[in-house]
């Protein structure tokens, strides 16, 4: 399976249709930044983000393509979902250990998936 994650064309047909016990092998918890840092050696501009999922899961590092919209500095604690079991991915020096979720806007590049209320970091999406 190629990454369909980058498939951005808001006209895109459905995936195909999958079973509820399919959905739930994807765990998508929410966390919340809490540092971000640069990451200069990445091919496309890049965030190296590690995001605290609450106890039981923990502080975990991804890279996310979003210096399009967002700013470093303004990242810090905002909540954000992503998919926590897939294995980790090396990108460049940097091990991304979670994939975190946004949708592309008119322009194509990442909106982050965020809660519009805080919840405990931890949950997970159902």
């Amino acid at each position: 399976m190629g990454s369909m994650h980058l498939e951005h064309d808001p006209n895109a047909v459905a995936a195909p249709i999958i079973s509820f016990d399919e959905f739930l092998r994807v765990d998508i918890r929410i966390g919340t930044i809490i540092e971000v840092t640069e990451f200069p050696e990445a091919r496309k501009p890049a965030l190296k983000l590690t995001i605290d999922f609450g106890e039981v899961i923990g502080p975990k590092r991804s890279s996310a393509q979003i210096v399009a919209n967002y700013r470093p500095e303004e990242l810090i604690g905002k909540q954000v979902a992503a998919v926590v079991n897939f294995p980790p991915r090396q990108i460049g020096p940097f091990m991304s250990e979670v994939l975190t979720l946004g949708f592309p806007d008119d322009a194509g590049t990442v909106v982050l998936f965020s809660p519009d209320r805080n919840v405990p970091n931890g949950g997970r999406l159902f």
